[in-house]
């Protein structure tokens, strides 16, 4: 499943209104299910960040090897891999 697609569905299940009350602690045995979408969307945006960075690490360790092919192929597969998403960002 896309990066894309998984953003757009965290974003759908976050409440309309982030006001001060969506966001306070909820009051004994009052579960307020905004909290446990913003929450799980706060886990997946951190998990989404860790892949990325650790992703990104290791593309920059392979290009550092000063093997022309592995720095011609991040840049091919990075150039693709935004070609191929730009289109699902745009959608609505």
């Amino acid at each position: 499943m896309g990066k894309a697609v998984l953003l757009r569905r965290a974003l759908l299940a976050l409440p309309r209104s982030l006001s001060q009350e969506a966001l306070t602690e909820p009051e004994e045995r009052d579960t307020d299910p905004a909290q446990g979408r913003w929450f799980r969307y706060h886990v997946g945006q951190t998990l989404f960040h860790v892949v990325q960075v650790v992703l990104g690490y290791m593309v920059m360790l392979a290009v550092m090897s000063y093997n022309a092919w592995i720095f011609l192929g991040a840049i091919v597969g990075s150039t693709l891999g935004y070609f191929l998403v730009y289109p699902l960002l745009g959608r609505g």
